[in-house]
């Protein structure tokens, strides 16, 4: 039986290894560490895992170890796994953005499979979207493993370049912020309207997952969809024109690129 270990009990870990669960792996099979007691234990309670505060016991109990931790972190941490253990038959999985192939299988030393993926924090919902990158010495057994552990909290897409990863960072790693920042905007006009806090917040909240569920559930283009609910001379083509005029889409594509150079620069930083 496939064993995985995870290095940080943090949310992203946390929702995977609830994913998992859920999904059927056995709870016995998975091992969480973490140096502060509340977060792996409260999992052990609430899923029937394994728990240390040691990272060494964690990776040698695991085929699989996912690396969950702060970027800065990850090359101390391999670095220390890779001294004590023999890490030759073990895959490990990155979670963390800035953090490239090359600077881990530098800090592991001895040669061994590495995949990056990149999950954003609608996993915790298990309506996540996951790049995935696997190095060369990565075995079509581990990127099946890999899938299912990625797949447990969302859609996963494998990426056939390691730069894809920075992309998908720009997308839909930081993506939930884009939209959380648009429905925050549109919270305060209502609240200036003269709505309550609570109405405010439901007819935002209503409205982003009206739109998103008419997304998800046509193959119509989101242009179409847009254009749709757009009469010419109407109140929605009003913002419209009202959001173009202001330069939407250019703000759009600039967030989005400095996501994309930021992504580039901590890996840079992280050498």
């Amino acid at each position: 039986m496939t064993k995985i270990a995870f290095i940080g009990a943090g949310n992203m870990n946390g929702a995977i290894i609830s994913g998992l669960v859920k999904t059927g792996f056995s709870a016995k099979d998975i091992m969480v560490s973490n140096p502060s007691p509340e977060k792996r234990l409260a999992l052990k309670e609430q899923l029937g895992i394994l728990e240390t505060d040691n990272n060494i016991a964690a990776a040698n109990f695991a085929d699989f170890i996912v690396l969950g931790v702060k970027p800065h972190l990850i090359t101390s941490v391999c670095q220390k796994i890779s001294e004590t253990i023999n890490i030759s038959n073990k895959c490990f999985i990155s979670v963390a953005a800035g953090c490239t192939v090359a600077q881990m299988q530098n800090a592991l030393v001895n040669p061994c499979a590495i995949i990056r993926t990149m999950p954003n924090t609608p996993s915790q919902l298990g309506l996540g979207v996951t790049g995935l990158y696997a190095a060369e010495k990565v075995s079509d057994q581990q990127k099946q493993v890999a899938d299912a552990l990625m797949s447990s909290v969302g859609i996963v897409k494998w990426l056939t370049t390691e730069d894809e990863i920075d992309q998908i960072t720009a997308i839909s790693g930081s993506g939930p912020a884009y939209f959380f920042l648009f429905m925050e905007a549109m919270e305060k006009q209502a609240l200036a309207f003269g709505f309550t806090e609570k109405e405010s917040r439901e007819l935002v909240q209503q409205t982003a997952l009206g739109a998103t569920q008419m997304v998800a559930n046509n193959d119509i283009p989101i242009s179409e969809l847009r254009a749709n609910v757009t009469s010419k001379g109407g109140t929605t083509n009003a913002a419209i024109n009202s959001f173009i005029d202001d330069g939407l889409e250019q703000i759009v594509t600039n967030a989005m690129n400095s996501a994309l150079h930021r992504a580039k620069e901590m890996a840079q930083n992280n050498v």
